[in-house]
């Protein structure tokens, strides 16, 4: 699987979100939905019931990212509900390895998911029980932030760990993700790119699509890992 392109409704029109949805189906590989709770992060967005909805209404999979409190407990019902790719932010789940093997039992693809200062390292081991890394390039909790420079190595170290064991493991990026930034992404070793704000606040979104799609495409043919590979 080469680049992936997964845009954020979290910055869409919420009063339409299955127009949102359709906008970005002729490009995009999936819908990415931001599920927030106002405990695990300050803001509070999309619950079940409405991500339920819109796997219905969706002729894209739709990419779960779970910004909540208590993960072991809630994941598996996105999970059950359609959401082919539900990703848990490793702070928040006591039992990762049992949660990401229950997602995957359930018939989704399971991510985990990493906040900016939380380093790769500690869980290189867990890997192998994943279908996706998620490395937050932002604080997680609110659209349109800053893309954080400081995460560049850390995707780099991400990348290198996956290519030692030679996984395929699939290595997303969320948080700032635009024109001028997903070919640094794409270099130090993302795949699947999350943009809300770049997508959705172009006239075009389906073209904005498009045009991050080739950059990432440029920067990765010409990448470290993947020019070795």
């Amino acid at each position: 699987m080469g680049v992936q392109i997964s845009p954020s409704i979290l910055s869409a029109d919420f009063t339409d979100l299955a127009g949102a949805v359709r906008a970005i189906t002729p490009g995009a590989d999936w819908v990415h939905v931001d599920v927030m709770d106002n405990h695990f992060v300050p803001n509070l967005t999309l619950g079940l019931p409405v991500v339920e909805r819109i796997v219905e209404v969706s002729a894209l999979p739709v990419d779960a990212h779970l910004m909540i409190e208590d993960a072991d407990r809630w994941a598996p019902g996105y999970a059950e509900a359609g959401a082919a790719s539900v990703t848990f932010h490793v702070e928040a789940s006591a039992a990762p390895v049992r949660l990401a093997r229950e997602l995957r039992r359930l018939g989704s693809r399971a991510g985990m998911a990493l906040k900016p200062a939380t380093p790769v390292e500690p869980y290189a081991e867990l890997l192998a029980e994943l279908d996706m890394l998620l490395l937050m390039t932002v604080e997680p909790g609110f659209g349109g932030q800053a893309f954080l420079d400081v995460v560049l190595p850390k995707i780099r170290r991400a990348r290198e760990l996956v290519k030692d064991r030679d996984l395929r493991l699939w290595l997303q990026v969320d948080g700032g993700v635009a024109a001028d930034t997903i070919e640094r992404c794409a270099d130090a070793g993302a795949d699947v790119f999350v943009a809300g704000s770049a997508v959705y606040g172009a006239d075009d979104a389906a073209a904005a699509v498009q045009a991050l799609r080739e950059s990432a495409e440029r920067a990765t043919e010409s990448a470290w890992w993947h020019s070795s590979s």
